[in-house]
């Protein structure tokens, strides 16, 4: 199994809904079908983030990827380009409207390349594939939701600084996607927004712990006492 892990501000903590390999499986450990999964694609790179997101669609899991204009394809933006120029030859000679059809929309893109790894043909692929929604930039009710990232397919992880890569919204926006600057001002507000609540929450924060510390509890200590805690 591949493990998904929250997205914190230090380092990423591992998830509570996976298990870990070697560790014996209880009732209240298995949570990982409960509710669905929200990954940021954001610096995932593309191939390696579709596999394990395939994986887990075919075992069952819902999963909504949000920022697919920021997953990353390794190699330059020329060589991406001159290889999805190659892709779109790929056509019906006598009727091109009949397929294949090649999309230019990142969350699109990503969809179809996942498509191909589930064996969409199959009645298990469709159901599968039914359990997959991706999005540009990271619309409601997603954008107020925990968000996951995927070790296993990291750009910082997996790919040599040195080494160029694409940003998928990039190649999309040069082969003719007319909508990057207006996800770009979307995701501006939305940070503007989450900014403000992260501040509203460590306010909070500070204000619990300052409460607990001045609660009075001498007069429930003893029961609390009894009952273990």
């Amino acid at each position: 199994f591949f493990f998904i892990y929250a997205v914190t501000t230090a380092v990423a903590a591992p998830s509570t809904s996976h298990y870990t390999v070697g560790v014996p499986v209880t009732e209240n450990q298995y949570t990982m079908l409960e509710k669905p999964i929200v990954i940021d694609g954001r610096g995932h790179l593309y191939g390696r983030l579709a596999s394990v997101v395939a994986k887990e669609l075919l075992s069952g899991q819902k999963i909504i990827v949000v920022r697919c204009d920021e997953i990353c394809i390794s190699g330059s933006l020329v060589r991406n380009r001159v290889k999805y120029a190659q892709f779109r030859k790929k056509r019906m000679n006598t009727n091109p409207s009949r397929g294949p059809f090649h999309f230019k929309a990142p969350a699109k893109m990503f969809w179809r390349t996942v498509r191909g790894m589930v064996n969409q043909k199959t009645a298990r692929g469709q159901a599968a594939l039914g359990r997959l929604s991706t999005f540009e930039g990271t619309p409601h009710p997603y954008d107020k939701m925990k968000r996951q990232v995927v070790p296993a397919a990291l750009k910082v992880l997996r790919l040599k600084p040195t080494r160029k890569f694409t940003v998928l919204g990039e190649l999309a926006d040069s082969v003719g996607w007319k909508h990057k600057d207006l996800v770009g001002r979307l995701e501006e507000k939305r940070k503007v927004k989450a900014a403000a609540f992260y501040e509203r929450k460590k306010a909070r924060t500070v204000l619990r712990a300052k409460a607990t510390q001045q609660a009075d509890l001498s007069a429930v200590a003893p029961v609390l006492a009894a009952a273990g805690y």
